[in-house]
């Protein structure tokens, strides 16, 4: 009795636990220093190795855009950049007018993962678990802003760049674009939170499938089993380079149309069951419900009878 007691009592301080961390996305991390996690020490050690960047546009229209920015080295991610993806997600956390995200690759393709650089220099066990940590924080927190996430796969999305995709709410596959965890030719498996995010997205079986077979998946296999979620035509040359880019800020822009509280109030319940049990996911509903109940947008919603029209 006494352990059932104490077993109950530890299951809602973890519970209540999470439902804060969900309300604070800011301080959303799996790790801190209490797993051994030190993020200065390992931001330190992850600057040693520049290259490329991690771009951030904020729009007008509560729609950013975030670019991995990489080209000669098909968008890897080095040690600075998995630092500014890090600080990149930290501005998005702060951004109140904030309402979706895109999350994309520059000039065609999508991200080739880790450079290998860095990988080689970072590759005794102790370090590749300070990364791992680093990037698992760094894209669980992504997952979790209260912003609609969409990845726009163009070219193609390997490893890491693959685990990326899956930090978002949707993803949208360009015609001739792969996602492929290749990660079984490297020797590894998903560090960053790519095999927990997809089994959640697409079941066991498949995942299974993508991981131990290294598949390519193209947008045919991504729509059959429910890894991608619409297909962006290939832009025509009169078309321009950003014809893909604008086609997903109009296919997003069918989930953010409305004021912002309540966009990202819609996230936030939906994170919340996604990621707590049940009973605490319908607290958590309760609390965020309060915060927009008899808001702007409730009341002139109210006030024009819209619900009946």
């Amino acid at each position: 009795m006494v352990l059932c007691a104490l077993r109950r009592r530890l299951l809602r301080s973890s519970c209540a636990s999470w439902a804060r961390l969900l309300q604070r996305p800011s301080s959303g991390c799996v790790y801190s220093s209490v797993h051994g996690f030190q993020q200065e020490e390992i931001t330190e050690k992850l600057q040693a190795f520049p290259g490329g960047s991690v771009d951030l546009h904020q729009q007008e229209s509560g729609i950013a855009v975030l670019t991995i920015n990489y080209p000669s080295r098909m968008n890897a991610f080095s040690g600075s950049m998995m630092v500014e993806l890090e600080e990149r997600v930290s501005q998005l956390e702060s951004w109140m007018d904030g309402k979706g995200v895109i999350v994309r690759g520059a000039d065609g393709t999508f991200c080739s993962g880790s450079d290998l650089t860095a990988v080689r220099a970072i590759s005794n066990p102790q370090d590749g678990m300070k990364m791992c940590m680093f990037m698992q924080n760094a894209l669980t927190r992504l997952l979790r802003l209260p912003l609609i996430s969409v990845a726009l796969v163009e070219g193609r999305a390997l490893g890491g760049g693959a685990e990326l995709t899956t930090a978002c709410d949707f993803r949208l596959m360009a015609s001739g674009s792969v996602i492929q965890f290749v990660h079984k030719h490297m020797g590894l498996v998903p560090g960053w939170g790519g095999a927990a995010r997809l089994t959640r997205i697409v079941g066991g079986q498949n995942a299974l499938k993508l991981l131990a077979g290294a598949l390519k998946v193209d947008p045919g296999l991504g729509l059959q089993i429910g890894l991608a979620d619409g297909v962006v035509e290939a832009p025509r040359a009169a078309e321009g380079a950003g014809a893909a880019l604008q086609q997903a800020e109009n296919w997003l822009s069918h989930y953010t149309e409305g004021a912002a509280p309540v966009i990202r109030a819609v996230k936030k319940v939906v994170s919340s069951g996604r990621e707590l049990p049940l009973s605490e996911a319908l607290r958590t509903e309760k609390e965020v419900f309060g915060t927009v109940w008899g808001g702007q947008a409730n009341l002139q919603a109210l006030a024009s009878k819209s619900k009946h029209r």
